[in-house]
């Protein structure tokens, strides 16, 4: 029996610069080896890019992604990156709409729409974030808020490129508060995106990752549900001993 593909997804945020980036990549590719079924995506600070890039170059199992861009090409937008220059220092992938780029930096639907639509455009792999706060969970929106987040979506990404990028479902509630949805919490979020991209005539079927204080004492039960292709980890991302052990489950 084919093993399911999982993917397990650094998001580093604002932490590990080129030297830090190197130390802690020396010591995990020298603990993990690459596995069957099993596909390492790192999402360093920009600054990183390129020496994680070159540091893994060795490794067919891991895949390097920059944490945001902008959906122009060049231009005068101070402090943006664009799309070119991430894939010049070696990413593949991006992320785009992580809960605090939404949250405390403001980035629209819409927005986020039109940064997955570039990545396609450039040839690059989105990991798109959606999710609700705690006050829409707890006032029995979260279908709602979802719906809303997919809507632009669904409008710009044509339906035969859903298959080129991957979805993460981060409960803002559940990022770094030590608070975890349940695996149902979480399966019942994920049949409602595969549902609603399916209903606008998606062929593929859709990877999406479980995001929200994922560690390694929570992912072998969320990972057993089918409905879940990977998970999305942030603070125990950033530990190379810590990372090996999660990484290692299943």
């Amino acid at each position: 029996m084919a093993i399911r593909p999982v993917i397990y997804a650094a998001n580093w945020k604002m932490n590990l610069g080129p030297a830090a980036a190197c130390r802690f990549l020396e010591r995990f590719l020298e603990i993990t080896s690459p596995l069957e079924g099993r596909s390492l995506w790192f999402f360093p600070p920009a600054v990183s890019l390129a020496a994680v890039s070159e540091a893994v170059r060795a490794r067919p199992d891991i895949v390097v992604g920059a944490q945001n861009i902008h959906w122009e090409m060049k231009g005068a937008f101070t402090g943006e990156v664009s799309l070119p220059m991430v894939q010049e220092a070696g990413a593949t992938a991006v992320l785009v709409g992580h809960s605090e780029r939404r949250h405390l930096f403001g980035e629209t639907d819409d927005q986020v729409a039109r940064k997955t639509a570039a990545a396609l455009n450039a040839g690059l792999t989105p990991l798109v974030c959606v999710g609700e706060t705690l006050a829409e969970r707890e006032g029995g929106r979260t279908e709602a808020v979802i719906l809303r987040q997919l809507a632009p979506l669904l409008e710009r990404v044509a339906a035969d490129d859903w298959g080129r990028l991957v979805v993460a479902y981060e409960p803002v509630w559940a990022i770094g508060t030590g608070r975890t949805a349940t695996p149902d919490d979480a399966a019942q979020v994920h049949e409602l995106i595969r549902f609603t991209i399916a209903r606008r005539g998606v062929p593929a079927r859709i990877r999406i990752l479980y995001g929200g204080s994922v560690n390694p004492g929570n992912v072998p039960a969320l990972l057993a549900r089918p409905e879940l292709d990977g998970v999305l980890v942030g603070g125990a991302s950033v530990n190379p001993d810590g990372w090996a052990e999660l990484v290692g489950l299943s």
